[in-house]
């Protein structure tokens, strides 16, 4: 099935199929030949590490400066409203931040609002989410609020938990762990690296950091999978190329449901880590996803910040703030039976 290209002409017919081209198939699967993302660092410079996922492809500028156009434009006129106000106290605001928005425009929002115009000195973003993420942001209302949230996030010790639609060949197991390396590359990018090679220096200074993420798989192809809780994730530790499972030219992909459990908190981690196990995010081009799936172009990529926990900075109470579902998750499938059991651990 072949969709329209209405918002992006310009680009090559093959990446408006539902068939993953040969070129994206094998840079997911960790191949060094992503089409038109050249061979930037393929090849250790000056003793640096190498990294494991390939660069972005050329694609994804135009498609990404488009996005970025349409956020812009988005800003001037936007405004919460009541219904994306999770919670609020005199500390705190949780809001569930809209794809395509960035994080400025959400504090902005919050500035401009009666409630907390008095107060927009002191509204801190306590955390960031991607233009294109949806899910909770926390902004709060004081220094001492925002330097307690800092400090929480530092020692790990908010949990959270992310949606994702995933596009590409569906794992054997329903649990994943995957632990790696993580870092930029010479020209800037966050790429995967081998956990081998955390500490190593980078270019400009910076080290190769450790990040590990564990998936649950959902649903595949809108079937919802048995969830047993007492099977064990299975293991990947990435220390080489080819990892990544995204199956062969012409295969059929599946829609893969996710949820995604960070136990640390990189730029970017999520999405390289479903990249590199072969089923990227729909709609993420900078990581190898489709942009176009079963017909329908997507405008941003299908990640979404589900809910986090964490103990309240001024009360010291046990919180727990749960996103509604986006428009692309099945009630049926998303499956909430195991996830308060996880934050509360």
């Amino acid at each position: 099935m072949v969709a329209p290209r209405s918002i992006y002409p310009h680009l090559p017919s093959n990446i408006c199929s539902r068939r993953l081209p040969r070129r994206w198939i094998m840079a997911s699967a960790g191949s060094d030949s992503f089409a038109g993302g050249g061979h930037e660092d393929t090849k250790p410079a000056g003793g640096y590490p190498s990294p494991i996922s390939p660069p972005y492809p050329a694609l994804s500028k135009a498609i990404e400066l488009h996005r970025a156009m349409s956020a812009a434009s988005r800003s001037g006129s936007f405004a919460l409203s009541s219904k994306d106000i999770i919670f609020e106290d005199d500390w705190l605001v949780v809001v569930n931040k809209p794809s395509g928005i960035y994080c400025e425009t959400i504090l902005s929002s919050l500035s401009s609002s009666s409630r907390t115009s008095t107060i927009q000195s002191n509204l801190h973003l306590a955390n960031r989410l991607d233009r294109d993420t949806s899910g909770l942001m926390i902004v709060t209302k004081s220094n001492k609020a925002a330097a307690e949230l800092v400090k929480a996030f530092t020692d790990h010790k908010i949990k959270k938990t992310y949606l994702a639609f995933c596009v590409g060949r569906a794992p054997i197991q329903d649990k994943i762990r995957i632990s790696s390396g993580h870092g930029r590359s010479k020209f800037g990018a966050w790429r995967v690296y081998s956990a081998s090679d955390i500490g190593r220096v980078l270019p400009g200074g910076s080290l190769v950091k450790s990040m590990a993420t564990s998936f649950q798989v959902l649903s595949v192809n809108g079937k919802a999978k048995l969830r047993d809780p007492d099977i064990e994730p299975r293991s990947v530790v990435v220390e080489e190329r080819g990892h990544g499972c995204a199956g062969t030219e012409g295969e059929e992909v599946d829609g893969v449901l996710v949820r995604a459990y960070p136990e640390s908190g990189r730029t970017h981690q999520i999405r390289l880590h479903c990249q590199h196990l072969g089923f990227p995010i729909r709609g993420d081009v900078k990581y190898g996803g489709v942009h176009v799936w079963k017909g329908v172009d997507c405008h941003f990529h299908d990640l979404h910040a589900e809910s986090i926990s964490f103990e309240h900075p001024v009360t010291g109470a046990r919180v727990f703030f749960l996103a509604p579902s986006p428009s692309w998750v099945r009630t049926d499938d998303a499956c909430f039976t195991t996830l308060e059991q996880f934050l509360y651990e």
